[in-house]
């Protein structure tokens, strides 16, 4: 078993690897091709698009893996309820971006460039849930090939769209810009879902029984994906305030719109893409863990799963170590290299040792959502979101510009870090 999860481990780092380098290229190529404002702007939508992303999916993704690893219920009947509740969740979500998309864009964010781009979350939502489910299911067969695949050819396409179709769209002006750069992930995800698809047995058995709504299974669906989906909603609702909370508190201490919005991009387009570079080998490394500390605490392995969550943490402590130090000794070097500008070394130098604290979170969330304490991983997340959203208001009234976000995320990482360690300690003690 030990082996089996250092393979998955292993072709997820690879994969990953290959992923990462792609997303920070499809990050240089949008950075260098569209500029800071526009970079600026795509980023102040960005939580709104999490928020719903997190909305749409509903926690079926993180409890399908798990359910289908403990392998005691029909896979296929699980699959298909799953799959048919959540269209009928994202059916409902669709509505509410079209109904809200005018206030969201002119009233909160005030700037009347990001409404079709909100717009076009609507259309994106669908298509990137349901690639998350048919990656899930792989994860709770701990087949992580397909995922890999499905993802190097997904940023691939992306990359792809992004260096043909940008210029056409600059000369459309800067909100078709932001639009385009949301509606990439239709085709992206559409293309990922099908290569999963292809993945399937060639010869799968589906029967009419396996057609029909499962209400037990959607039920035990459910006692994952409400913790989990609360915990998310409450972090991405808090993400989704951010920039929105920023935008207020420094206009009403008399900073200006061009100034929060470039010192927003520098840090959310800039700095903080190059100091989670290291979440995709935490986040592999998590990936991996799920399926395996699930299936052994689902028949009572208990020091197996104890020792498989040790490894996980090693790694992703080793792996964060490493990368802190190059981040703080060498911030100019990265921020030149990838993305050809100086600026934001200052934020980079101080978030990079709070940022190894982050790459703990990975795993051990992922522990704990695979023993069934979702509802710990929630309230680490209420926690945290809370916390960030107080502590930014206050500490943007301060007249300390950017600094009040940095100073709110850094106190942030440390308080759900800690939670999360007390949790896990408490539920493998008992």
């Amino acid at each position: 078993m030990k082996d089996k999860l250092i393979k998955s481990t292993l072709i997820l780092l690879v994969g990953g690897c290959i992923t990462k380098i792609l997303g920070m290229i499809i990050k240089i190529v949008i950075g260098r091709m569209v500029g800071s404002t526009v970079l600026g702007l795509y980023m102040m939508i960005l939580p709104t698009f999490s928020l719903f992303i997190g909305l749409s999916q509903f926690g079926f993704p993180v409890s399908l893996s798990r359910l289908v690893a403990e392998d005691k219920r029909n896979n296929k009947n699980l699959f298909f309820s799953v799959f048919v509740v959540l269209l009928l969740i994202n059916l409902f979500l669709v509505v509410v971006i079209i109904i809200i998309s005018p206030f969201l864009a002119n009233n909160l964010l005030k700037n009347n460039d990001l409404y079709y781009g909100i717009l076009a979350i609507g259309i994106v939502i669908p298509f990137i849930s349901i690639s998350s489910i048919c990656r899930s299911y792989f994860f709770g067969k701990e087949r992580m090939l397909p995922h890999i695949i499905s993802n190097i050819i997904e940023d691939l396409v992306r990359l792809i769209c992004i260096v043909l179709f940008t210029p056409f769209f600059i000369k459309k002006g800067v909100s078709y810009l932001v639009c385009f750069l949301v509606l990439i992930n239709v085709i992206s995800e559409s293309v990922s879902a099908l290569v999963l698809i292809l993945f399937l047995p060639k010869k799968i058995e589906i029967k009419r029984s396996d057609l029909f709504l499962n209400k037990k299974y959607i039920k035990d669906s459910l006692t994952t994906c409400i913790p989990t989906t609360t915990g998310r909603l409450v972090g991405s609702i808090g993400y989704f305030l951010e920039p929105i909370l920023l935008n207020n508190t420094l206009l009403s201490v008399g900073y200006t719109i061009p100034f929060i919005t470039r010192e927003y991009g520098i840090l959310s387009g800039y700095v903080m893409p190059i100091l989670l570079l290291p979440s995709f080998f935490t986040g592999s490394i998590s990936q991996a863990l799920l399926p395996n500390i699930s299936k052994d605490y689902a028949n009572n392995r208990i020091d197996s799963a104890k020792r498989k969550l040790k490894l996980g943490i090693c790694l992703s402590i080793s792996i964060g170590l490493f990368f802190t130090c190059l981040f703080t000794v060498f911030p100019s070097i990265f921020l030149k290299l990838i993305y050809h500008t100086n600026e934001g070394i200052n934020y980079m130098k101080f978030l990079a040792p709070i940022c190894l604290l982050q790459y703990l979170q990975a795993p051990l969330s992922s522990c704990l959502d695979a023993i069934g304490k979702s509802s710990d991983v929630m309230i680490a997340n209420i926690i945290g979101s809370i916390t960030r959203s107080i502590l930014l208001v206050a500490f943007s009234l301060l007249k300390i510009g950017i600094w009040g976000l940095i100073f709110a995320i850094s106190i942030n990482v440390l308080l759900v870090t800690i939670y999360d360690i007390y949790k896990v300690k408490k539920a493998f003690s008992k």
